[in-house]
């Protein structure tokens, strides 16, 4: 048995068996978008660096608040399109949760990276730039121009992921 494992190893077939690291902490950020209380969509965000989590978040309300879940959703009520009016929604974003819990405990995101299961809008875009964190990797498109725009032009790496 050990010696088949040790075979395995030196000849990959262990390595061929693990997930990137890419789809390991895409995988973790699936995980972290099902504590979301968002009605519209979950979103799960993780902040790494030398491949290791600094923090993760998800969208829904601040603390303290009741969750969207239990209100309902303004922003459905008002029959508001994705990618629209994002200051009406109460909830905070799973990007933004990360950094803001980063914020909290005293854990520098300059020079991380950022695994999301969706695509930054610009208000993300914009506290992603200012942080510092350096690479984006995401799942699902988002319709907002602008924000791809900031961020390719102040030189963070946007990568879209295969589901």
């Amino acid at each position: 048995m050990i010696v088949s494992i040790v075979e395995s190893t030196i000849s990959g077939k262990l390595e061929q068996d693990r997930p990137s690291w890419t789809a390991y902490f895409m995988g973790i950020a699936d995980l972290v978008a099902t504590r979301s209380t968002c009605i519209r969509r979950k979103v799960g965000a993780v902040l790494v660096k030398d491949r290791r989590i600094l923090c993760s978040g998800y969208n829904g309300a601040p603390s303290k608040l009741v969750h969207c879940s239990e209100t309902g959703c303004l922003r459905e009520k008002m029959k508001i399109p994705s990618g629209e009016k994002h200051e009406l929604c109460r909830g905070v974003h799973a990007e933004q949760n990360a950094i803001i819990q980063a914020a909290c405990h005293g854990i520098s995101v300059s020079g991380s990276t950022l695994y999301c299961t969706n695509q930054p809008c610009s208000i993300c875009a914009k506290m992603i730039i200012n942080a510092g964190i350096i690479a984006v990797y995401f799942k699902k498109q988002y319709n907002d121009l602008i924000a791809i725009e900031m961020l390719t032009q102040a030189g963070v790496i946007l990568s879209p992921v295969d589901e």
